[in-house]
């Protein structure tokens, strides 16, 4: 058994059966990763694909038992690799961190251009997808950092740490009813159209449940994942837009009013995800620091060593109530 079988066979898995797509990420030829599948299975005694002809179509479930732990063995092999780069050249490697547009757009600029100042060898990989989608790049390796709002919790593998609180803005044109409007109610909004979060988006969870906690139904007319799109839409006066308050850019958006409503909807938590498998480098513990001062090296070795899920959920929940609000 090779290491390099493991990997082909994971490749393959990954990419949907479709063994010309594996060969061409691992620069390799179709027939060779058929060559190297069909020889691990020669060696184990087990098929770990089902065939049609000369097509993959399903995974067996010895496969499937087999694909877990060759995942598990690809990890450790890459933390191999990550701890002998950290003490040949801590400053120098890669840094993969899936992301929700919001967080990516709003969030991050403000980290990444001090981090690539003092770590300008690490090459960083952005990866913008839905929470689900980017949780799970976390959890299958593709990524390192999984950075969203909602559907984060759904992946045992990964270690959540909270980063920071925030609510949403109400946008509507300066010529809107609601534009002088002092206090918005729940009941206000509901009146007009909504533009508003993708569902699975950007807290838009918390912004429903709100909406059903006093019996009323928006008449949300129109989704987007991308607060620019949103508001883009807002202008044209398809209707009145609910955004993460970070999402308002004074300068920018100066030709739409801006209505608080933290008093309508209950905050919203950031969380950041990696495995806990996962090697951390000395610039992945800086890049935590940078994007979240409160998760310091020892704070999120603490939690990561922590293997009870509810002392870990005890101890996750005491750093949520200390979390300042996004700015």
């Amino acid at each position: 058994m090779k290491l390099r079988q493991l990997h082909y066979i994971h490749e393959v898995a990954q990419r949907g059966l479709n063994v010309t797509a594996a060969a061409e990420a691992l620069f390799t030829s179709q027939p060779g990763v058929s060559k190297q599948i069909r020889m691990l299975e020669e060696e184990l005694g087990v098929d770990i694909f089902v065939r049609n002809g000369k097509h993959l179509t399903e995974i067996t479930p010895a496969g499937q038992r087999i694909l877990d732990y060759a995942q598990r063995l690809l990890s450790e092999a890459d933390n191999i690799r990550r701890v002998a780069e950290e003490f040949h050249d801590a400053d120098r490697g890669d840094l993969a961190i899936a992301t929700t547009h919001t967080q990516a757009r709003y969030a991050l600029p403000q980290v990444i251009a001090p981090f690539r100042k003092r770590y300008p060898k690490v090459n960083l990989h952005l990866h913008q997808g839905s929470p689900p989608q980017i949780a799970k790049m976390a959890s299958e390796g593709q990524a390192d950092f999984a950075i969203a709002t909602e559907a984060m919790h759904h992946f045992d593998n990964l270690v959540m740490l909270p980063c920071y609180r925030w609510n949403r803005s109400i946008l509507v044109p300066p010529n809107h009813p609601l534009a002088t409007k002092r206090k918005l109610s729940l009941a206000d909004i509901a009146a007009h159209p909504v533009i508003t979060y993708t569902f699975g988006f950007t807290g838009r969870s918390k912004l429903d449940q709100a909406f059903a906690a006093h019996g009323l139904r928006p008449n949300v007319v129109l989704t987007a994942v991308d607060a620019d799109v949103i508001k883009t839409y807002v202008r044209l006066g398809l209707g009145i837009g609910i955004v993460a308050a970070m999402a308002y850019d004074e300068r920018i958006d100066k030709d739409l009013v801006n209505l608080p409503a933290d008093h309508l909807f209950e905050p919203s938590v950031t969380h950041i995800g990696f495995r806990r498998s996962l090697f951390l480098r000395g610039y992945m513990y800086e890049f935590l620091a940078l994007f979240a001062p409160h998760l310091t090296r020892a704070v999120v070795d603490e939690i990561a060593s922590i293997t009870e899920a509810e002392q870990r959920q005890a101890r996750v929940a005491e750093l949520i109530k200390q979390l300042p609000e996004a700015e």
